[in-house]
């Protein structure tokens, strides 16, 4: 996974809730104890601490440094942050080169902190969508490069569906719903 990707799952979240921007931000975010827009937020600090991580060649640990949107912050000027911070991890991923490695619970390559850029965004935004009454699944090919980079044990099926599960979203026929669930981003 790649930049390109970021800025694709990017688009698709602006694309979903940007139409909804008018509505209450404050209700919550389909089964999380967050608001829609603290979930949004989040994507934001997530985004932006994945390209500082891979940006400063990071080792072993966490670089001490939060993004906060402050609260009340209004709808469209959360996700403006969410697509800027989106931004700087596709330009820390454009300049890393491939046997680049910074710390996301072990060593992590560029490709490593798109993917995790990507699942992200899309299921925050998927939370998002629950909370607003907004029918909308991650797209297939996203989902399908998030399962193979982050989870290659995932159980066959359809890659949106199957990424929803493999992060504690959904069930699945045959398969409960997951309460934990390890995200494989590092690499050897």
């Amino acid at each position: 996974m790649d930049a390109g990707d970021v800025r694709a799952a990017m688009t698709e979240m602006l694309r979903i809730l940007e139409p909804a921007q008018d509505q209450d931000w404050e209700v919550r975010a389909g089964d999380l104890d967050w608001s829609c827009a603290r979930t949004a937020a989040h994507v934001a600090h997530d985004l932006i601490a994945y390209g500082t991580q891979l940006a400063g060649r990071v080792s072993g640990d966490y670089l001490p440094v939060d993004l906060e949107i402050r609260p009340g912050t209004p709808p469209p000027l959360i996700l403006r942050s969410a697509s800027s911070c989106a931004a700087l991890l596709e330009a820390a991923l454009r300049t890393a080169p491939p046997e680049a490695r910074a710390w996301h619970w072990g060593p992590t390559d560029p490709s490593g902190f798109a993917a995790l850029g990507v699942n992200e965004t899309l299921v925050h935004t998927w939370d998002v969508t629950r909370g607003l009454h907004i029918r909308w699944h991650p797209p297939a090919n996203l989902a399908s490069a998030v399962l193979s980079r982050l989870f290659p044990d995932a159980p066959p099926g359809d890659p949106s569906e199957v990424l929803l599960w493999c992060t504690g979203r959904i069930a699945l026929p045959s398969h409960p719903r997951r309460t934990s669930w390890n995200l494989r981003a590092a690499v050897g």
